[in-house]
């Protein structure tokens, strides 16, 4: 799904699915609707069970974005959560947000490094 357009950075598409954002550290300038059909397709194309949404780097999370996130489960699929900084995982928190989607630490360097 590379296109010079795309809104995500897609690490692995399968059964589970992890999407990062391209070192953006706030998420305010991402078109939500956009965004939210480049999910649609990807998790069709790729049958998903399991969505990932990398969050390194991010320091800012929309609250329109926060709830992208969630509705996504509304697709039958799983949302986990990986690397939030501490202010978003204070709002994920805050939300409880974090009950629904599980929060992990897992070092995706070497993925985003082949996207590049």
């Amino acid at each position: 799904m590379p296109t010079s357009d795309a809104i995500l950075d897609v690490y692995d598409a399968g059964p589970t699915t992890v999407v990062g954002f391209g070192n953006r550290d706030v998420l305010d300038d991402i078109n939500l609707a956009l965004c939210r059909e480049e999910l649609v397709k990807l998790l069709q194309s790729a049958k998903a069970k399991t969505l990932g949404f990398d969050l390194t780097g991010v320091r800012l999370i929309p609250s329109g974005f926060l709830g992208l996130m969630a509705s996504v489960r509304g697709l039958g699929v799983n949302v986990h959560l990986y690397n939030p900084s501490p202010d978003v995982r204070e709002v994920l928190e805050t939300t409880n947000l974090n009950r629904l989607m599980p929060i992990h630490e897992i070092d995706f360097s070497a993925r985003r490094n082949d996207q590049a």
